[in-house]
């Protein structure tokens, strides 16, 4: 049977902007948070038309990868579209699945980075859970947020699967927005650094089952102090 030919079609301007600038926010060339160039300098630098420009930033918008704020210019609301996807379901998750969702994740690549770490990433936990100790002898909530989200995803790439470096990359963003402001009292704050030091140790002998039980340990404190309750079983 004689096969129909496809019809060439060639890709429009706007659309090739798309694809330039989706790929410029994925490689990091605009992070996460920051606002991207005015609208001037990005006609000047890419040398397109306004209307050309202003096509291609809405479609980003759009996919959620920007997020235009009103007086203040155009920021990156996420890296990929995938993230953006995930940030908008956790969000509108029960927050016990979001934690649900956490344990399953962080669980599993405690016990592995306990296997699998070297020494430069044993090195960069010591100094995150510093700056943890740090922003919360500042009493910075935010920084605290923050440097939180760093050590964990630290923890999962010395796990050393590829794979499940990347989905949790994508989720991260998901789960510190679902998860942020906790609003910690001095004796949760101190049972959650007591709990992330206690990861660290396990990591660095080398216990996975040890390793598995702290990462566990950190998310049921997190769900208990939402309840309101004390985290039952856990040492003080």
């Amino acid at each position: 049977m004689k096969r129909i030919n496809a019809p060439r079609r060639t890709a429009s301007l706007s659309a090739q902007l798309v694809d330039s600038l989706r790929s410029h926010i994925a490689s990091g060339g605009w992070p996460v948070g920051t606002r991207i160039p005015s609208e001037q300098a990005l006609i000047e630098e890419l040398g397109v038309g306004r209307s050309t420009l202003r096509e291609a930033i809405g479609a980003l918008v759009h996919l959620g990868l920007l997020e235009p704020r009103a007086g203040d210019g155009t920021y990156v609301r996420s890296s990929s579209e995938l993230q953006s996807v995930m940030v908008r379901r956790a969000s509108s998750a029960q927050r016990n699945k979001v934690l649900e969702l956490r344990s399953v994740l962080e669980e599993y690549a405690s016990g592995a980075a306990a296997l699998r770490r070297d020494e430069e990433q044993l090195q960069e936990m010591r100094e995150l859970l510093a700056d943890a100790d740090a922003a919360a002898a500042g009493e910075d909530g935010a920084a605290a947020t923050s440097v939180d989200a760093l050590f964990h995803r630290a923890v999962v790439r010395a796990a050393g699967n590829e794979l499940l470096i990347e989905v949790y990359d994508y989720l991260g963003t998901a789960l510190t927005s679902s998860l942020g402001g906790l609003g910690w009292d001095a004796e949760h704050a101190e049972d959650h650094a007591r709990l992330h030091r206690r990861l660290v140790d396990a990591i660095e002998a080398q216990q996975a089952g040890d390793a598995r039980e702290a990462a566990a340990a950190i998310v049921r404190l997190t769900r208990d102090h939402d309840a309101g309750t004390p985290s039952a079983g856990e040492e003080r």
